[in-house]
């Protein structure tokens, strides 16, 4: 009977960090994703990861205050993981808007089936791309495995202090538009030009409507320097994912 318990408890404490994670994470935390089968798949990977947790976890033998207190900091913890991969993944959304406002796509929304939000064209082409390569290179994987290693570190929520730990989030929000501005930073600059070429044709040639002209050319344009910053965008896709993850195993290790 008491390894039934010492069992459960393992199971119980894993499924509150992975529940929690599951919960806010992108791809599987989206509105797509029904949550009987987001507590579902939680309980399964509790239940495989069971065996390799700490065996001086606390044992529930009676629910008390410490307990719900523990259980509230596992939960936390698992939040706080999905949470940080959400502001990896807006960081390429806030890029999109950048770029789609600057090309003249403002108008040009469409809604996000995950999140049930209006953003632009690009904002949806950069979700995509980024979801198909971080999936194609095991970030969830990488992040539910930092968060499984968290326990053997720190059995019980994060390794800083809570009033550190709300810091660093107002950090990491700021790391997600200096990310996106970086993202976008090409093709803006670009368009920019254009846009202030056109200005100075619009006072060299009063005559020549500027904006029957400047929307095409600048929609073409900005067309084409997205399609010639492509080859250089995974690069950048890799050192971002790279600081997300160095991040996430400073928070929960």
């Amino acid at each position: 009977m008491e390894e039934i318990i010492e069992w459960f408890s393992q199971v119980f404490w894993t499924f509150l960090r992975i529940g929690g994670f599951l919960m806010v994470v992108p791809v599987f935390g989206n509105q797509l994703v029904p949550r009987r089968i987001r507590a579902a798949l939680a309980m399964v990977i509790s239940v495989a990861i069971a065996p390799m947790m700490p065996h001086d976890l606390p044992v529930l033998s009676d629910f008390d205050l410490g307990v719900l207190l523990q259980g509230a900091l596992q939960l936390f913890a698992g939040i706080t993981l999905g949470f940080a991969a959400v502001m990896f993944f807006q960081l390429f959304i806030i890029a999109g808007q950048f770029i789609g406002m600057q090309m003249g796509l403002g108008f040009a929304a469409m809604v996000d089936p995950g999140n049930g939000v209006q953003v632009t064209v690009w904002s949806q082409f950069f979700l995509m791309l980024v979801t198909l390569l971080f999936i194609s290179m095991n970030g969830h994987l990488v992040l539910l495995e930092v968060l499984v290693l968290g326990f053997s570190e720190y059995k019980f929520g994060v390794s800083i202090p809570l009033s550190e730990l709300a810091g660093e989030i107002v950090r990491f929000g700021g790391w997600m538009f200096v990310g996106g501005a970086l993202v976008a930073l090409p093709a803006v600059v670009s368009l920019l030009v254009v846009n202030l070429s056109f200005g100075v044709m619009s006072r060299a040639a009063p005559q020549l409507n500027v904006f029957s002209l400047g929307f095409p050319f600048s929609l073409v344009f900005g067309l084409a320097v997205m399609w010639m910053s492509l080859s250089g965008w995974l690069p950048q896709f890799e050192r971002l994912a790279g600081e997300l993850f160095h991040q996430v195993s400073i928070w929960t290790s």
